[in-house]
């Protein structure tokens, strides 16, 4: 089977939940712990698909709402974006969108799905099924939760399926 490394950047703001997505994805777990992620991490995992296998290397950039050269960088070769918004902070869902729009238009136009995250917080959410519906046109969401680990293979697996 023809194995392929493709880079996957991270970008959301701060506290979204990137760092701990990567961490249920890679290693299938989670800390409370918050520690936030200076500059840049990289994680790789391997996932079998029926016509290849992809290597994937994760890029868990450092949270803001907007990119500045440096970030932009780290963003350089990358093959798809995973935007990571935090459902019960409204205005990260905004940012994800609009740091989608910066990215394409440094690297060009990726396949990229969006992640609204911490799902077990649900009754906390300030996201509304309006606002979700909106953005589904755009991009695929997917609702996760690093914590249980609900939608986490299936957003990081719409992905690889998407992938050049």
């Amino acid at each position: 089977m023809v194995e392929v490394v493709r880079k996957v950047c991270l970008l959301g703001d701060f506290g979204v939940g990137k760092t701990s997505l990567v961490a249920r994805f890679v290693s299938n777990t989670f800390s409370d712990k918050y520690l936030t992620t200076v500059g840049v991490k990289t994680e790789t995992r391997r996932v079998t698909l029926a016509e290849r296998t992809v290597k994937l290397v994760l890029w868990d950039i450092a949270g803001r709402d907007s990119l500045d050269l440096l970030r932009l960088n780290y963003l350089r070769g990358a093959t798809g974006l995973l935007l990571v918004a935090d459902g019960t902070r409204a205005d990260t869902l905004d940012s994800a969108r609009q740091l989608y729009l910066q990215a394409c238009a440094e690297i060009g136009q990726v396949p990229g799905v969006l992640l609204v995250n911490k799902f077990d917080l649900l009754p906390e959410w300030e996201i509304g099924p309006d606002q979700l519906a909106a953005v589904r046109g755009q991009l695929p969401l997917f609702e996760t939760s690093a914590l249980s680990g609900t939608g986490v293979e299936e957003a990081f697996g719409s992905l690889c399926e998407r992938l050049p």
